[in-house]
């Protein structure tokens, strides 16, 4: 399996944190929930901050298929990882049922185009992405199969990354294990 086959289920995850605990949630992210996400099979392609909102946390995970999904979130929510941290995570966050459950239109999050700058862009309904953008989605319109982590059901939703800003993007900054730089 290669990074692409992650894109075939996207959750793009935007957190609204407490004033000030941005940093504290991303060292304990990339710390302690990287590597056992992984390993129950999931793939976190990009883990951001959003430029113009100093407490939101942007990150991308991403699977194989929808049973994928849900065996992945079941393996590590269940996991003694997330039992012994969640606790110090979720004291960080003000809101993170801010999720787009998506599937790909334009596939790219693996291997982006050489550059610096990566923005997203979030359009109601059924958008085109521009020629520019190196990854598309769509919202995924199967059943949510892990309710426990809810996702937002009021789209459609047309997502696309790239480089370079647009009129309704947003900047994502990578962190240090971000992927996608």
């Amino acid at each position: 399996m290669t990074s692409t086959d992650f894109e075939t289920v996207l959750e793009l995850r935007r957190y609204t944190l407490h004033p000030g605990r941005r940093d504290e949630l991303i060292e304990l992210f990339e710390r302690e929930f990287v590597e056992p996400q992984e390993a129950a099979g999931a793939h976190l392609f990009g883990l951001f901050r959003a430029r113009a909102s100093p407490d939101e946390f942007v990150w991308l995970r991403g699977f194989r298929s929808m049973p994928e999904r849900k065996a992945a979130l079941e393996e590590f929510y269940s996991g003694p990882v997330w039992k012994a941290h969640r606790a110090a995570a979720n004291a960080t966050m003000a809101d993170s049922d801010n999720v787009l459950l998506l599937r790909p239109v334009r596939r790219g999050l693996a291997a982006p185009p050489p550059g610096a700058g990566v923005h997203v862009t979030i359009s109601p309904g059924s958008s085109p992405a521009p020629e520019s953008a190196f990854a598309a989605f769509e919202t995924e319109p199967s059943p949510n199969t892990f309710p426990r982590l809810p996702v937002r059901t009021d789209g459609p939703f047309s997502v696309w990354f790239g480089r370079t800003a647009s009129e309704s993007s947003f900047e994502l900054v990578p962190t240090s294990r971000s992927l996608i730089r």
